[in-house]
C-alpha cells in the first residue's frame, strides 16, 4: 500500500507540474477527473442472513494536450483502484490499473498527422487469485508492465472519433517479480531446470516484441450528461504468431447527477494468447478476459 500511496502523491506531482506550465502557454488544454466510487451495504441483526460490505474505488483520469500550427501533443494519466471489504475480512482488490500516453503528431492535412505514440500500462498493488490462494501473488506492480512505442498516422475526422495506425511498432513485457518470471507469467522466457528440479537459469524479466498497432478511441456525448468513452487497441507480434491478434477494449459509461456527483459503469475485454490462465476444470490456456463494474461517486473536475 505504501508504494501505491508513493506513486499516487508523484502522478498528482507531475499533473500539477504540468498544469502550472499551463498558465503561461495559450496551447496548452487540460481537464482533470479525480473522484471517489462506491456502493455499500449494511447488516445489523438481520434474520436471513449476509454480512456488511464496503467497495471504495479512488480514481484519477487527466488529459494535457499542446497544439500549435502543425503540431500536436497530447497526453494522458488514468488511474483507478478499487478494494471490496467484506466484514472483517481481508480487503480483496477489485480494480488496480493504471496507464499512461502519449502522442506527438506533426499535421499532413486537416485530419491527417504523422505521428509518434507511446504508451505504458500496469498496476500498483499485489493480484490474487482469491479462488485459489489468497496468499500467493499472480500480478503485482511492473508485473506485468507494458510499455510501447509505435510510428505510424494519427486520422481525426472529427472531435469524437480517431484512429491510430502504428505499423511500425516495438512492445515491452516487463515482469519483475522473479517468482512470475520464472514460472513464464505473460509471455517471457522461463526458467530452466536441471533433472532434480532446481533452477539452472532464471526467467527473463523482459520480452521485446516487434510488430503493428491500431488503437481507436471513440468519446460520444449522448444525451445531456450522459457520456460514452470507448477505448480499442489491437497489436500482432511479426515475429510470432502473427496472426494471434492481442485485444484491450475497454468502455466507459458516465452519468452525471450533479457537478460532484456521478454513476459509471464500466467494462473492459481483453485477449492476449501469452496470457495462460486456468479455467475452472483445470486447463491452462488463453482465454479472454472480461471485468464490468458499476459505481457511483463523487468526482472532483478541473479545466
Amino acid at each position: 500500500m505504501k508504494k501505491t500511496l508513493i506513486l499516487i502523491s508523484l502522478v498528482i506531482n507531475l499533473s500539477m507540474s504540468i498544469v502550472a506550465q499551463q498558465d503561461t502557454t495559450k496551447y496548452w488544454t487540460k481537464e482533470i477527473k479525480a473522484g471517489l466510487n462506491f456502493s455499500q451495504g449494511y447488516l445489523s441483526n438481520w434474520a436471513a442472513g449476509g454480512t456488511s460490505s464496503i467497495n471504495p474505488q479512488v480514481f484519477l483520469f487527466s488529459k494535457f494536450n499542446y497544439a500549435k500550427e502543425k503540431l500536436k501533443w497530447d497526453n494522458s494519466i488514468n488511474f483507478v483502484l478499487g478494494y471490496n471489504i467484506i466484514g472483517t475480512s481481508k480487503p480483496l482488490k477489485t480494480d488496480d490499473y493504471f496507464e499512461i500516453n502519449s502522442l506527438l503528431g506533426q499535421k499532413i492535412n486537416e485530419k491527417v498527422y504523422y505521428s509518434l505514440a507511446f504508451s505504458f500500462k500496469s498496476q500498483t498493488n499485489k493480484g490474487y487469485d482469491y479462488k485459489a490462494d489468497s496468499t500467493t501473488p499472480i500480478s503485482a506492480f511492473l508485473s506485468p508492465g507494458y510499455v510501447t512505442l509505435g510510428v505510424g498516422v494519427d486520422w481525426v475526422p472529427n472531435k469524437i472519433f480517431s484512429v491510430n495506425i502504428a505499423p511500425v511498432t516495438a512492445r515491452g513485457t516487463i515482469v519483475t517479480d522473479q517468482a512470475l518470471a520464472d514460472q513464464g507469467a505473460f509471455g517471457v522466457k522461463k526458467a530452466e531446470y536441471d533433472a532434480n528440479g532446481n533452477i539452472t537459469q532464471n526467467g527473463e524479466n523482459f520480452r521485446l516484441e516487434f510488430g503493428g498497432k491500431l488503437s481507436a478511441k471513440f468519446d460520444l456525448p449522448i444525451a445531456k450528461n450522459v457520456n460514452l468513452l470507448s477505448k480499442f487497441e489491437l497489436f500482432s507480434n511479426y515475429l510470432k504468431n502473427v496472426q494471434n491478434i492481442d485485444v484491450d477494449w475497454q468502455n466507459i459509461l458516465t452519468m452525471k447527477v450533479n457537478s460532484w456527483l456521478q454513476a459509471t459503469v464500466t467494462a473492459r475485454l481483453i485477449y492476449d494468447d501469452d496470457i495462460m490462465i486456468t479455467d475452472k476444470n483445470g486447463k491452462t490456456g488463453p482465454r479472454t478476459q472480461f471485468k464490468e463494474s458499476t459505481s457511483i461517486g463523487i468526482i472532483y473536475i478541473i479545466k
